[in-house]
């Protein structure tokens, strides 16, 4: 849900789009991390690549009178099958929560721990510009005509995911009441890159067609400082009648070498029902096992 609070950011993190795209398998790690979005491109056949973040998490909430301090991992296991531009993947967060609740003549103690999300989907590349219409053209007789934006450079990579969310724990406190053990996920993926800047969208739908369906977006900014540092910033929007929320998180990653990467982000949201911030160290790796095409002479 957008407030006054954050329709400021949001829109400022739209119009910050980047211009241009890049190829599909690249010689260095395409990684999710830090952020929560994903990227449109796949990791590249016969790729093999873990991205996992240990978190904490502190929440307060000003109405139902609770605090809990969680810990938990978040990862995913990503690999390129068939082509270039399908990718299979798995995500899952898995959550311990120690929780007090105040009740006004006393304390409540609780601890529990599940998933809170485990998903089981399939990601295609469904538009390249790069592909489809090649590179820019450069006009040797105009410095300013190569510098111009031109309509095509809006033109994301597109990408959509289909999965399911595997929720087999019964009760599980992390998620809606009554909740289905198998249910679908859907997303529309757009990414631009404008030199070390990129950009990229998540438009979602979750748990659909259950009591408690839920919709969002989430859009990334990031930009590479050099060849090892970047930094990003990103907005996420939830809107469901379980868990609605407008969460910031900002943070950066270093490249040790072609296929490890490591990161560290922070995480506030703008409400108290309840209030929010989370901080995550990372980390992401590869297992390269990708050859180019044989070109038939």
């Amino acid at each position: 849900m957008l407030t006054n609070k954050t329709i400021v950011p949001f829109l400022l993190g739209m119009f910050m789009i980047p211009f241009a795209v890049l190829g599909q398998y690249t010689e260095t790690i395409n990684t999710n991390n830090p952020g929560q979005s994903q990227g449109a491109f796949a990791v590249g056949v016969n790729v093999i690549q873990v991205e996992g973040s240990a978190f904490y998490r502190s929440e307060e909430h000003s109405l139902l009178n609770y605090e809990r301090d969680i810990t938990g991992l978040a990862f995913q296991l990503r690999y390129g099958l068939l082509w270039e531009e399908l990718e299979i993947s798995y995500f899952g967060t898995f959550e311990n929560v120690n929780e007090t609740i105040n009740q006004g003549f006393g304390t409540q103690e609780n601890k529990f721990s599940n998933f809170s999300r485990s998903t089981l989907g399939a990601k295609y590349l469904i538009l390249d510009p790069l592909k489809k219409w090649g590179e820019r053209k450069v006009n040797l007789y105009s410095y300013h005509d190569n510098r111009r934006l031109k309509w095509r450079d809006l033109v994301p990579a597109i990408s959509v995911f289909a999965g399911a969310n595997i929720d087999l724990a019964d009760p599980n406190s992390l998620l809606p009441p009554d909740n289905e053990n198998f249910s679908p996920r859907a997303e529309l993926i757009t990414q631009n890159n404008f030199g070390r800047w990129v950009f990229v969208g998540n438009f979602i739908a979750d748990r659909i067609g259950t009591d408690f369906p839920a919709y969002g977006g989430i859009f990334t900014l990031t930009h590479s400082i050099n060849n090892k540092w970047a930094a990003f910033g990103e907005f996420q929007t939830i809107i469901s009648d379980f868990y609605s929320d407008d969460i910031a998180r900002a943070g950066g990653a270093y490249l040790i070498n072609d296929h490890w990467q490591l990161d560290a982000s922070a995480a506030v949201n703008f409400k108290d029902t309840p209030s929010l911030f989370q901080i995550n160290l990372g980390m992401s790796y590869r297992i390269d096992r990708h050859q180019d095409p044989v070109i038939q002479q």
